[in-house]
């Protein structure tokens, strides 16, 4: 079975049948030419996606992904995507790899051809990175200002803080920022001093017998990872909850973790050059959960 596995995708309106369903997709060769050169993701990044783990075969937390794939379409006033659809798209490429191993699913949706409006999407699935070292021992990180105050999303709607676009650039450029600076990852800091969020990541901290993550309403993108780690830890008794974080209150953590689909729970063991204690045992726990089936 190939490893790599690409479709090109015919978004569909809400009444379509399953026969157009499973008529609206297309599998490619990867790396092939399928994009046209007008259309809006490649000279304006005017779209969104969405990335999806592949553990063992089983595709982790479908439906909070297509429900933030929603909210997203709506910041950025594209149609809704039809779900149904991009369920069935979403099976049928995790078929079409091993079931076994850790593989990235990524959906795209853009505006389409310019002057548009009709939609183009993309599937692409690719082997996962080995994440072992960062999951196991953790990252260092570097504090970037992200240039707004924290509130910016609710304030300015216009700058899609809470989507996840394919406007990706400023955020490849953060962690190429926080490599030149001897780091692995980094943490935005808004421009009134609290922590936001990672350009890839959710950031945790567990401080005292509470597990915090700043607050959506901050301006930063909602974590589906970080949601289900919550709602986890909510099963074990574990306090969790929203609320605005320092980075004093974050080096002061009794543990810290950057979350993602893909790399899942990576503990953060300095900040801007200063140490954190990495807790082997609670990243072991939240690893083993999230590499679970979860759906």
């Amino acid at each position: 079975m190939p490893e790599t596995v690409s479709f090109l995708v015919d978004p569909l309106p809400h009444e379509a049948s399953a026969e157009f369903l499973e008529a609206s997709f297309r599998e490619i060769e990867p790396g092939s030419g399928a994009l046209a050169v007008n259309d809006f993701a490649p000279h304006r990044g005017d779209g969104i996606f969405e990335t999806l783990a592949i553990i063992g075969g089983h595709v982790q937390e479908v439906e909070p992904h297509l429900g933030r794939l929603v909210n997203s379409a709506r910041l950025c006033e594209l149609p809704e995507p039809n779900l149904d659809q991009w369920r069935l798209i979403i099976t049928r490429a995790a078929e079409r790899v091993p079931a076994t191993g850790e593989y990235a699913l990524k959906l795209a949706l853009s505006r389409g051809l310019d002057p548009g409006p009709k939609p183009t999407g993309w599937v692409n699935v690719t082997p996962g990175a080995d994440f072992a070292t960062a999951r196991e021992d953790g990252i260092r990180v570097v504090t970037l200002d992200r240039g707004v105050a924290r509130g910016a999303g609710e304030r300015a709607p216009w700058l899609l803080l809470g989507a996840k676009t394919l406007s990706y650039a400023s955020n490849m450029a953060a962690i190429r920022e926080a490599k030149r600076r001897g780091a692995d990852d980094a943490v935005y800091v808004s421009s009134d001093g609290f922590v936001l969020e990672g350009p890839t990541s959710s950031v945790l901290a567990r401080l005292g017998d509470v597990v915090v993550t700043p607050p959506p309403a901050a301006g930063i993108l909602h974590g589906t990872t970080q949601r289900s780690i919550f709602g986890h830890l909510a099963e074990r008794g574990i306090d969790a909850e929203y609320r605005d974080l320092t980075v004093d209150e974050l080096l002061g953590a009794d543990g810290a973790w950057l979350v993602s689909s893909v790399r899942m729970a990576a503990p953060i063991a300095a900040v801007d050059g200063t140490p954190m204690s990495v807790d082997r045992a609670a990243t072991a726990e939240l690893n083993a959960y999230l590499l679970s089936p979860r759906d």
